[in-house]
């Protein structure tokens, strides 16, 4: 009777949890490692980067995995929590194999990787790369034409070769679900090369919120590699504090070219924040709350506040003032918490309700103030207001807990805490 070896495609596995023999979960799987072999032969794949709770990336062997069903990884329990570090003999399926340029060897006919198919080697708890799904034709950005089909590792050529203009399309599929800040972690642990192919594939908002989670270096990194008119258009797509942080990173002259393909209105409210100082509440602002009339209504408000493009501490309240309504706006008159808009009725004026006895911030109010303040009063954001009485913006919690952290804590965070780092005791190495 033949042995029948169980196959997966990878990018069925991107993001699955990973679980102890216990039931506990581990983390989940972010990339697969791979070694190419000479003459053909299918690589060898040596295991799985795992994503464990900490957002440290770590490695775990192919060995200690006891099965790939139903949507899960099992391990054996053992787990190495040292940080991956990719070896030169190593490639990131995921990362670096997917979206590659190929030719079949038994035509000669270009294609483009969609998935790699993995197999588990009978009797053995080795797993290889025996599959390779293609699309035929020269490929390209979005491109959906040409005849798909299954071949064997051995029917194509071209993985040993290095890569240049590799698409990103297949590779962001697997990373459609993830959060910003989660594909900004894996953006940043992909080669200078692959992020910026990666960056380029993203769409404006997608890349826009990415870059407001990623560390400053791969930020201007990014930017750096964009041409200066999609460049603008992700900077208008971000908030403009974000924009205006991002844009302090970058030369003279580059920011001023920017500021100057940007719309003129969000060039000019991007113009407008990087004029106060980093660490003041004018700083720390963003220019775009929620900003209502006082004759505007309850059920008016949670209208604005259903916006899903709204953050939460955004969302958590709104600003009643007289016109114009784009910030600065005319005279502030009071907010409104979120909660209060649930306890009357939804014909009520907001500026009925609105409270009128919380001091707002004035623009050179520093950090510390700042800090306190949210903390004195229980708020997540808080109104800034000029000597005129006009709402320039609000400072979220999110933006001055940015701030309260080491400047590198986003990078940190994605390598893991400094305490978690090394071998724990009593376990083997990794194999590799």
């Amino acid at each position: 009777m033949a042995v029948v070896t169980p196959r997966v495609f990878v990018s069925h596995l991107s993001g699955i949890a990973v679980f102890d023999p216990n039931g506990d979960q581990v983390g989940r799987v972010r990339d697969l490692v791979a070694m190419l072999r000479v003459g053909g032969r299918p690589p060898r794949l040596l295991g799985l980067v795992v994503e464990v709770v900490s957002r440290r990336r770590i490695f775990l062997p192919m060995t200690r995995v006891t099965g790939v069903e139903s949507g899960q990884v099992i391990t054996t329990g053992v787990v190495n929590m040292r940080r991956f570090e990719q070896r030169a003999s190593e490639t990131l399926v995921l990362g670096e194999l997917l979206d590659r340029r190929v030719r079949l060897v038994e035509t000669g006919e270009e294609a483009t990787v969609l998935d790699i198919g993995i197999s588990q080697l009978p009797a053995r708890r080795d797993w290889e790369i025996d599959k390779v799904f293609v699309r035929k034709g020269k490929g390209g950005a979005l491109r959906r034409k040409g005849e798909t089909l299954t071949v064997e590792w051995s029917a194509v050529t071209g993985f040993s070769l290095a890569e240049h203009g590799q698409g990103a399309e297949s590779l962001l599929a697997t990373f459609e679900q993830l959060r910003p800040a989660d594909l900004a972690s894996a953006l940043h642990h992909l080669s200078p090369k692959r992020r910026g192919e990666v960056a380029a594939a993203l769409d404006d908002e997608r890349l826009a919120d990415v870059l407001e989670e990623l560390p400053e270096d791969d930020r201007v990194e990014i930017m750096g590699k964009l041409k200066e008119e999609r460049a603008a258009d992700v900077l208008e797509a971000m908030d403009p504090d974000d924009a205006a942080d991002l844009l302090s990173e970058l030369p003279e002259d580059e920011k001023e070219r920017l500021l100057g393909l940007m719309r003129p209105d969000d060039a000019a409210d991007v113009r407008r924040l990087m004029a106060y100082e980093e660490r003041t509440a004018g700083g720390l602002m963003t220019t775009e709350p929620i900003v209502l009339r006082p004759d505007a209504t309850i059920a008016d408000a949670l209208a604005r506040v259903r916006d899903p493009d709204l953050s939460p501490s955004l969302a958590a309240q709104v600003y009643v003032c007289r016109p114009p309504d784009e910030t600065p706006t005319g005279k502030y008159l009071g907010l409104v918490h979120f909660q209060r808009l649930l306890r009357d009725p939804p014909f009520t004026l907001v500026s009925s309700i609105a409270d009128t006895d919380l001091p707002p911030l004035p623009p050179g109010t520093g950090l510390t103030e700042v800090t306190s303040y949210l903390a004195t009063y229980n708020m997540v954001a808080a109104p800034v207001v000029d000597e005129s009485g006009s709402l320039l913006g609000a400072v979220t919690v999110d933006d001055v807990l940015d701030h309260l952290l080491p400047d590198d804590w986003r990078e940190a965070e994605m390598h893991g805490p400094p305490g978690v780092a090394g071998i724990r005791e009593g376990e083997p190495d990794d194999g590799r």
